[in-house]
């Protein structure tokens, strides 16, 4: 029998896990009228990424997994938009910018590969 990989052992779930607290100082150095306007989608998406991956893991039916990688994905884009929006604004700097987006860009690739291989597997 095969051994079962916890979800803290995943390391899918630990990049979105790691994003997620790189993000969180980012997000709480906004004032309040920037959180309203941006920040909150901004933490929001990113730490949706880690939800969806953990949701996906406890289903059983891979095309039931699947769908919660989709929207993890979804969720992981829609991080990138915000990064990039609160660069363009002045609101985070350029290593902190650059910092998020190749870990998002690391997690996507690595997302994707996952979703395949739920595919090729059908576990």
């Amino acid at each position: 029998m095969a051994d079962y990989i916890k979800l803290g052992d995943l390391d899918l779930y630990r990049m979105a896990v790691e994003l997620s607290r790189e993000a969180r100082p980012t997000y709480e150095g906004l004032n309040w009228q920037d959180k309203k306007i941006m920040g909150d989608q901004f933490i929001e998406s990113i730490d949706s990424v880690g939800a969806n991956i953990a949701e996906g893991y406890g289903r059983y039916h891979y095309k039931d997994r699947i769908k919660f990688y989709y929207n993890a994905r979804g969720s992981l884009s829609e991080s990138k938009h915000w990064g990039l929006f609160s660069y363009e604004r002045g609101k985070i700097n350029k290593a902190k910018f650059y910092s998020l987006l190749n870990k998002q860009q690391a997690l996507h690739k690595k997302l994707n590969s996952y979703i395949s291989s739920c595919y090729n597997y059908k576990q």
